[in-house]
């Protein structure tokens, strides 16, 4: 039950958020919106507002926003397929930057929850490198081997990368002196990644959630870029990707641990949904880009007939994709138990 109801919370809040995008700037650029849906399935309340319907559905997963000309042709002067290019390619990509928007949002409310790891050490763990060669609490690290650091992400990013066989310099700030230290890192046990052994000091504060926000939301995005040229590089297969099966094992696992960590995992998502989104494969926010700036290039615009045939076969390929994935999910989660 707990995953249900948290299942729903997050697809709701992220598709809705990627709807609203497109919503607020078709408002925004005069394209005619016919209805703006909260869930899908059939309606259970339905209010006409000027020109636009607003309606409830029964189902609720997500939302959909309906533009006039949007996958048919219309003569109406403000139906998206008359609209501008530039409006046009405002109205599609602001779904991802509206998904971008809530990952900020929750990462700050997480943020300021459990506080923002700084580059103040804490404590050093027991018998670790940095314990071994007085790393004391207190201490501001500023550089790892020559390289500043500025957030707790960046510290991890370096010793993380680092090669554990190699000794490092960590330069650190204590009572304005500037100190090195020369360590040579280990490989944690419980999660295989090189550490040297420090605990951050975190803080609590407005300031410092928008700035841990910002600094997750730029950390999750560089995860995700890392995935993408692991796709190119051919070091990724069906078994890296999730489907819906795998997302909904995954929120249920995070609801158990309580509302942050389910906002964490919102967050998350909702950075990958957008750049997912922004791919320029058929079917996609992206494709439908890349289609309008083919368009600009011409002089004038691809048949629509044609590009929804591109498109219906992207999906279908997509519809594929997830089948492979969902059926790997269920496999690797062990679903049904077996």
């Amino acid at each position: 039950m707990i995953t249900a109801i948290a299942a729903i919370f997050v697809f709701l809040m992220v598709i809705l958020f990627h709807e609203f995008g497109h919503f607020i700037a078709a408002k925004s650029v005069g394209i005619k919106v016919n209805e703006f849906s909260i869930g899908m399935g059939p309606k259970i309340f339905q209010r006409q507002k000027g020109e636009t319907k607003y309606s409830i559905r029964l189902l609720p997963i997500g939302g959909f926003v309906s533009m006039e000309g949007e996958d048919e042709k219309s003569e109406d002067p403000r139906s998206f397929n008359r609209a501008k290019p530039w409006a046009r390619i405002i109205t599609v990509a602001a779904g991802a930057i509206m998904n971008f928007v809530l990952a900020v949002i929750v990462l700050i409310i997480v943020s300021y929850n459990i506080g923002t790891p700084t580059t103040t050490v804490l404590e050093t763990i027991e018998n670790s490198p940095a314990e071994r060669v007085g790393i004391q609490s207190g201490d501001i690290v500023k550089s790892i081997n020559g390289v500043n650091v500025d957030d707790w992400n960046s510290i991890v990013d370096r010793i993380s990368n680092s090669n554990p066989d190699k000794e490092m310099i960590v330069r650190v700030i204590r009572g304005g002196e500037t100190i090195d230290f020369k360590l040579k890192p280990t490989i944690s046990e419980e999660d295989n990644r090189v550490i040297i052994g420090i605990i951050p000091k975190y803080e609590k504060s407005i300031s410092a959630a928008i700035a841990g926000g910002l600094s997750e939301a730029g950390h999750m995005f560089q995860i995700m870029f890392e995935f993408i040229k692991g796709i190119f590089r051919g070091k990724v297969n069906a078994r890296d990707l999730s489907g819906p099966v795998g997302v909904i094992y995954t929120i249920g696992e995070a609801a158990k641990y309580g509302v942050i960590n389910l906002l964490y995992l919102m967050g998350f998502i909702s950075v990958n949904l957008g750049v997912f989104n922004l791919f320029p494969l058929p079917a996609l926010d992206g494709s439908r880009i890349v289609f309008i700036l083919i368009e600009v290039i011409r002089g004038k615009p691809i048949n629509p007939e044609k590009e929804g045939y591109v498109h219906f076969i992207g999906f279908i390929l997509l519809m594929l994709l997830m089948a492979v994935v969902t059926y790997t999910d269920i496999n690797r989660f062990n679903i049904f138990g077996r």
